[in-house]
């Protein structure tokens, strides 16, 4: 059954595109606001951070269930009563009183909620538009999550500072109100199988397979051994999902995920071009941000003012790239992209120093996100180019999916990139300034435990010339390596970009 919709109107497409505007300011606000959650709650930063990690885990254990709903419950209607649950989770975060009533709200039903609608909003899009259209309304999604990442720190910030995180929640209220009261816009998708095609013990597999990989990912920068250990049973338990969703076709059954899907091309790498881009972006915006509150002091509306060059570059060329598919194809303007950013991420591992400046950043930064930029606007609709209308459900879980793991990873990786660059800039200080202790570690442990102790930056400027040079040197290699290690993982995206069916997108 083709469920595709020609429309000529952009209005259903600015409909979900709110919902993934807020899906994604979701997190990136909260970041700011957790000191000021923790005090008025008089609850813990850990607490805080456990509740949104739940937020991820739970969202990504149903992501793959909630696509197959789309074809039970019919796209449309999963999709608002995801905003509807999104709504009521934002309003009792609201008005939380306790971390409890917070879990609630926010980790569980707005998790909840986000899983519901992260496939829908890519399938409605699909089905809505087509063509070059389809392109651009892909792209678009892009560009709100883009927005809402590089600005939620910024939005968060002026919210939290001047009235309250609890406006935050408010503000995502309102513009759930807006879904809701525009609904009417959005196009009806029949359902196309029963209740009784859902694979329950599927379902079960899946989420748990996929829980135990993200807070394995999650927990990497605290219990490594125990986070390999989760990831590795979490990919087990994934290989028998596999190996079940098979078996279940091949009996005549419907399956939770068409694995045959997977023998389309474009789909295996779009859905992993998804994946690093995002692990690429969100750790990229990690350490940087990280950079600028530690080491420039900024606070968080400063950190998003000087991290404009970034979001200005990601925003400007996600708007453009769609209309240059008249004159190149996605794999030319896409790798044209990987190379501008690998470009930015050279620049700016030469730039991380005690002494650096905004101005100094402003070259790296906008290059690198203008290059994931071209990117983000075309890797969905190259992933669901040659998915048949009755498979877009299922292919945008397997996009989804990638998303979700890509974005929880990004952070934990370049936490533990970054730790390993802080011991090398260690042993980089001790070969330079303390050559007889460079096999101590001890000695390079008591250096670690020193530079901890001191927590601000201004008391390491403080100190006698050797410790200044020394944090010169850690800052930089730590800082450095993280840049190089993003630049690898954009040359990874574009050999995969290299590697797209060389059919010729642009006329379609």
């Amino acid at each position: 059954m083709n469920e595709r919709v020609n429309d000529n109107s952009w209005i259903p497409l600015l409909v979900v595109a709110c919902a993934t505007f807020i899906i994604a300011l979701d997190t990136s606000f909260m970041n700011v606001s957790i000191s000021k959650i923790v005090a008025d709650l008089n609850t813990d930063v850990s607490t805080i951070q456990m509740i949104v990690s739940f937020y991820t885990l739970i969202t990504a254990a149903l992501i793959l269930l909630s696509s197959k709903l789309q074809d039970i419950v019919g796209k449309k209607k999963l999709f608002l009563i995801g905003a509807t649950l999104f709504g009521i989770g934002t309003l009792i975060s609201a008005i939380s009183s306790s971390d409890v009533m917070l879990f609630v709200g926010w980790a569980a039903i707005e998790g909840v909620a986000g899983a519901l609608m992260v496939p829908a909003i890519v399938s409605i899009v699909s089905g809505t538009y087509s063509g070059k259209k389809r392109t651009i309304a892909l792209a678009s999604l892009g560009i709100m999550g883009g927005i809402a990442n590089a600005f939620g720190p910024l939005i968060g910030g002026v919210i939290t500072t001047f009235l309250s995180w609890r406006y935050a929640f408010a503000f995502e209220l309102i513009i759930i109100f807006f879904i809701l009261a525009m609904q009417h816009k959005i196009p009806n998708f029949k359902p196309t199988e029963s209740k009784n095609d859902l694979d329950i013990v599927g379902a079960i597999i899946s989420s748990i397979g996929l829980v135990l990989l993200v807070l394995g990912i999650l927990t990497l920068t605290k219990d490594v051994n125990t986070s390999i250990c989760e990831i590795i049973l979490g990919l087990i338990v994934l290989a028998i999902f596999i190996w079940y969703e098979l078996k279940r076709k091949r009996s005549g059954k419907i399956p939770l995920l068409d694995v045959d899907l997977f023998k389309d091309k474009n789909l295996r790498l779009g859905s992993s071009i998804k994946l690093l881009y995002n692990l690429t972006l969100k750790g990229g915006i990690f350490v940087i941000f990280l950079f600028f509150q530690s080491v420039l002091q900024l606070n968080a509306f400063d950190t998003a003012l000087a991290s404009l060059p970034l979001t200005l570059g990601l925003l400007i060329f996600t708007l453009t790239t769609p209309r240059l598919i008249g004159k190149f194809n996605h794999k030319t303007l896409m790798a044209l992209g990987c190379i501008i950013s690998i470009v930015g991420c050279l620049i700016l591992s030469y730039q991380f120093k005690l002494d650096t400046t905004m101005l100094d950043l402003i070259p790296g930064q906008f290059l690198f996100g203008a290059g994931i930029g071209f990117v983000m606007a075309l890797t969905v609709d190259v992933a669901l180019f040659d998915i048949p209308a009755e498979s877009q459900n299922n292919a945008s879980g397997i996009v989804s999916t990638g998303e979700t793991l890509g974005a929880s990873m990004g952070t934990a990786i370049m936490g533990v990139i970054l730790i390993l660059g802080v011991m090398g800039g260690i042993s980089t200080a001790i070969d330079t300034y303390a050559p007889n202790h460079s096999g101590d570690e001890q000695f390079h442990q008591d250096v670690y435990d020193y530079f901890q102790k001191l927590g601000n930056i201004d008391d390491v400027k403080a100190q006698d010339n050797i410790i200044v040079n020394t944090a010169d040197i850690i800052i930089q290699n730590a800082m450095a390596l993280v840049m190089q290690v993003l630049a690898i993982l954009l040359g990874v995206i574009l050999i995969l970009t290299l590697r797209i069916k060389g059919k010729n997108i642009k006329k379609q």
